[in-house]
């Protein structure tokens, strides 16, 4: 990447309206639910596979600045279960951000078992496609996980596709790559599920702002 002279100076008269500005990320804007989930995941006797249902919610942010880079961005919040079971299967927050100047879309992920990635790919306002990828031992768009799971499941690569479809629901399909104590070739965890839209996302606080008090500069 090519710095700037200048790594200081925001840009100026930025939109307020998130929505507006997602680029391809305006699709997953909203409240989303998917009830035919499947999750391959390794176990001592073998791989396990498990159904699950899926709710997301993505909410715009307000646009962030590094001095002159600017991303407008989606704040979400996966929660996971089995129909067997009331305990959380999985549990992940993050953002997807996407960079106007350049198609730069990146998906940060956190997990509550001690597990954090930035993946990253590129693509244009109107692609119905987009793939994303994460390498462990990158500094850039990378993975870290806990010294537990580093030693006993390390993951060593992860890979999310999502396709948009025409009647406004999408899928994704992701792929992490696991390195499992005691077996010898590495496993493919893979989980993959389609979500249809069961509520419309808000605005981003900044933009309630300007429409309510009839300001351009955040309070």
């Amino acid at each position: 990447m090519d710095l700037p002279e200048d790594i200081f100076t925001e840009p100026e008269n930025v939109d307020p309206d998130a929505l507006a500005n997602l680029g391809p990320l305006r699709r997953l804007a909203g409240i989303w639910e998917g009830k035919r989930g499947v999750d391959l995941n390794p176990k001592a006797d073998g791989p396990e596979r498990r159904e699950f249902y899926e709710r997301i919610e993505m909410q715009p942010i307000d646009p962030q600045t590094n001095g002159p880079q600017l991303f407008y961005g989606l704040r979400y919040h996966t929660h996971i279960n089995t129909l067997e079971e009331d305990i959380t299967f999985h549990d992940q927050v993050g953002y997807w951000l996407w960079e106007p100047a350049t198609g730069l879309i990146i998906q940060t992920l956190t997990i509550p078992r001690g597990q954090t990635a930035m993946a990253a790919g590129h693509a244009k306002p109107d692609d119905t496609r987009l793939v994303l990828e994460a390498q462990r031992g990158q500094t850039e768009y990378g993975i870290c996980s806990t010294a537990f799971l580093e030693q006993a499941f390390r993951t060593d690569s992860y890979k999310i596709e999502v396709e948009f479809h025409a009647d406004g629901s999408w899928s994704y399909v992701s792929d992490t790559t696991l390195v499992v104590k005691g077996q010898a070739e590495p496993f493919l965890h893979r989980d993959r599920n389609t979500l249809v839209k069961v509520g419309e996302p808000d605005m981003n606080p900044w933009l309630r702002i300007v429409r309510t008090q009839g300001s351009k500069a955040p309070a």
